[in-house]
């Protein structure tokens, strides 16, 4: 048994609480703002995003939910990005996208009622999307630079967090700020020696430092990148929870013996697009 009740420093140590955000229809009605590629379905949304809320709990996990609001928008419902949990409580980061600004303050809220306390945050003019973070160990926090997260943010994030190695990528353009590219769209961890990857668009370097850490990849297939291929959330070492549709990444994790669930995400991950990693605000692993 733990005897805390937060801190996240791992993406496969098992998940014991999440924070989860539920849409709300007002903000449903509001796609358009939150630049997703079409309209969801209020009540199938809400019935998606309450599906996978039991993925979770039968995972064993404490759900703690959350709803959008009228700062947060819709894209309040992905949670990862504008906080992480560390052991010392809520670090708040700051998002690329100005518009996802607002969901700040609606995070710290909600953690803050759930028992975490604001340890720190990111300000201006640095900014950090939690997307382009994750953790390889407690004490390693891979970070993506790119059109969301600058300089600035990682050396913000090394001041906030003096007893962690924070190792900045820069990440590939791709498909430019329309069709934004994090660090976690192109890999996964899964346990501390395997991780879900998309290997043509990872940086030669991390590449390397998987190598070098004994860190198998399992590679997504070309086709399924677009469909949040890489995009997994480890419920507990080799316990994944993926988006159904991507039969092909599935069977090689099954090969590497990981205990893949999958989730229905049409309205709630397709049209936003984001996977199960965005969907959740991990509180406590271990």
């Amino acid at each position: 048994m733990l005897d805390r009740a937060y801190g996240a420093q791992s993406m496969t140590a098992r998940l014991r609480r999440v924070l989860v955000v539920a849409p709300r229809a007002e903000e449903a009605a509001r796609w358009r703002e939150a630049g997703w590629r079409a309209a969801p379905e209020p009540g199938r949304l809400a019935g998606e995003h309450e599906a996978f809320r039991a993925e979770l709990e039968a995972a064993g996990a404490e759900v703690v939910v959350a709803e959008t609001s009228p700062e947060s928008g819709l894209d309040g419902l992905y949670p990862y990005d504008p906080g992480l949990v560390v052991r010392d409580g809520a670090l708040l980061l700051r998002p690329g996208k100005q518009s996802r600004l607002g969901e700040v303050e609606m995070l710290g809220r909600a953690l803050n009622g759930a028992g975490v306390p604001t340890a720190a945050r990111i300000e201006a003019p640095a900014t950090v999307d939690g997307g382009d973070t994750c953790w390889l160990d407690e004490r390693t926090l891979l970070v993506g630079l790119g059109y969301r997260t600058n300089e600035a943010g990682a050396a913000a994030l090394r001041e906030a967090l003096p007893e962690v190695d924070v190792i900045a990528y820069d990440l590939p353009h791709h498909r430019g700020r329309a069709e934004l590219l994090h660090l976690m769209s192109v890999t996964s961890p899964l346990a501390d020696d395997l991780a879900v990857v998309y290997l043509p668009l990872l940086p030669v370097r991390l590449v390397q430092l998987l190598e070098e850490r004994g860190i198998t990849p399992i590679e997504v297939p070309d086709e399924e990148f677009a469909t949040q291929g890489p995009n997994v959330l480890a419920l507990a070492p080799r316990v994944a929870l993926a988006l159904d549709g991507n039969p092909g990444t599935r069977r090689r994790m099954e090969a590497a013996g990981v205990d893949v669930r999958v989730y229905r995400g049409d309205e709630l991950s397709h049209k936003g697009e984001g996977g199960p990693t965005c969907l959740t605000r991990p509180i406590l692993r271990g």
